[in-house]
């Protein structure tokens, strides 16, 4: 494709997305200088393309109200493919469409298609089962993904109305860094200029977005995806956990979800002053201990507890239950 066509399309794109956009900002997104977007502009008008001129101090380009694109052509593999990943993007709870958008755009899909295909494409998706049950999701609103990450992409300032886990409600300014898709859940993670600091929001708790004027330049640093496992993993519980466990951290890390610890080295800290021996510390935060001390004899090496003196007496009592199994003991009757 040539790049004036892509750069039309692209254009096309951006106007497809809502609202008033000001030749200056179409020119910076593009690339070019503003007379070749009003070139541009008049591409898309040969096309039949209804893109509206609108005057005045905040005037610029839009397309006309109610303007829809054709449907698409699509190959046999293409339209698997769109099938398929709707599908599974509901299953797994990566999709983003809330509600019954993932099913209606499905079906929209099948009623462009040849009778021929739609039948070939109908027995794939009736024949086919997982081996998983369908994961929780929490989709964000449409209205609300789109100006998010057309914030993250650009390095735009990005006001949110934000509801917390406790109920709390207000409005935020942030800095977005990156879109984060996690265990079913869509979230933002930046900086908070109400707190300077770093914080992670569920994009479902978002009630609207909107890009402000002006950007910013992400800092260096772990990217995205590791702020928020590590945000996640930090985030305030019950019981803060601290346990040393022998092996390199990067061992350590690819036994222990990011999101559930943080695991750093700490050298010549393993039991008897052996310094040729590696040691990490692994933090965790946790509401209930139960669940820990067989998490950490599936880890299958030697580890300190270093707090809380509660989760010594969990792991007591995990090994003395899996002594009696092993001798064949019965368990006391309650």
């Amino acid at each position: 494709m040539s790049r004036p066509v892509s750069r039309v399309l692209t254009l096309l794109e951006l106007l497809q997305a809502g609202g008033v956009r000001s030749v200056a900002e179409l020119a910076e997104r593009l690339g070019v200088g503003e007379r070749t977007v009003r070139r541009y502009v008049d591409h898309l008008v040969d096309l039949d393309v209804p893109v509206e001129s609108v005057r005045g101090r905040y005037g610029g380009y839009r397309l006309a109200p109610g303007h829809r694109m054709p449907p698409l052509m699509l190959t046999d593999d293409e339209a698997l493919a769109v099938l398929l990943g709707l599908v599974a993007g509901r299953r797994t709870g990566v999709t983003a469409a809330a509600g019954t958008a993932g099913e209606t755009a499905a079906a929209k899909v099948r009623r462009v298609l040849p009778e021929r295909l739609r039948h070939r494409l109908d027995a794939v998706l009736d024949s086919l089962t997982f081996t998983t049950a369908p994961a929780g999701s929490a989709a964000p609103e449409a209205a609300v993904l789109l100006p998010v990450a057309d914030a993250v992409r650009h390095h735009r300032p990005l006001a949110i109305r934000y509801t917390g886990g406790r109920g709390g409600s207000g409005e935020r300014t942030v800095y977005p860094y990156g879109l984060v898709a996690h265990a079913g859940r869509w979230y933002v993670t930046g900086r908070d200029l109400l707190v300077g600091a770093e914080r992670t929001f569920r994009l479902d708790r978002i009630d609207g977005a909107r890009v402000l004027p002006g950007t910013f330049e992400p800092p260096p640093g772990p990217g995205p995806a590791e702020r928020v496992l590590t945000a996640l993993a930090t985030a305030p519980y019950r019981h803060e956990v601290t346990v040393r466990v022998r092996g390199t951290a990067e061992e350590i890390r690819a036994l222990l979800p990011g999101s559930v610890a943080v695991v750093a080295d700490a050298d010549g800290e393993g039991e008897g002053g052996d310094d040729d021996e590696r040691w990490c510390r692994v933090e965790i935060r946790a509401e209930r201990l139960d669940w820990l001390p067989g998490l950490l004899a599936s880890l299958d090496r030697p580890f300190v507890i270093e707090r809380p003196d509660e989760l010594r007496g969990l792991v007591a009592d995990l090994a003395s239950r899996l002594m009696d199994a092993a001798r064949g003991t019965p368990p006391p009757r309650d």
